[in-house]
């Protein structure tokens, strides 16, 4: 593998595990405000992260690379609103598209086809993640100006299942 692909892979490792940290800390946000709905929302996507940094991981170990495992920086997010949030996990995924972006383009510059298979996936994922992330912000604006409004969506929030 080339080794540049190689790093860009593992320091994305490090950038899933960063986002469930993140996504756990919005968790606790919301389960500290009383949303548990919301709080659910993010452990899940928390867990989703996870799997993804593990899903890279074992890409580099099953094509002989080693894996170094950084250290997670702590969340730094200052939040002043329960809207606060929402944007900033759109805004993060963005990050992360073109984080994953950066590595297709490295793998398709050193013709690794078989790098380029493997992230194509994640491309389609972040397509995903952005839409939903997105969603939840104009969902969050549609619907939560008044608390019934804010109480029906943390109660909607609630019941997602891990994905």
């Amino acid at each position: 593998m080339n080794s540049k692909v190689k790093e860009l892979i593992n320091v994305q490792v490090n950038k899933e595990f960063y986002s469930a940290y993140l996504y756990f800390d919005f968790a606790n946000y919301y389960y500290g405000k009383g949303l548990d709905g919301f709080g659910h929302w993010f452990d899940e996507q928390a867990k989703e992260e996870l799997e993804h940094g593990e899903k890279l991981r074992s890409y580099l170990y099953d094509n002989g690379e080693e894996v170094e495992l950084l250290p997670i920086e702590k969340p730094d997010k200052k939040i002043s609103s329960i809207k606060d949030p929402l944007v900033m996990a759109a805004e993060h995924e963005r990050v992360v598209t073109d984080l994953i972006h950066g590595i297709y383009k490295a793998a398709q510059q050193a013709d690794d086809f078989r790098t380029m298979v493997f992230m194509q996936w994640f491309v389609e994922e972040q397509m995903e993640e952005e839409k939903n992330a997105d969603a939840l912000v104009s969902r969050y604006e549609l619907f939560a100006g008044d608390g019934k409004g804010l109480q029906s969506l943390d109660k909607e929030l609630s019941s997602r299942d891990e994905d």
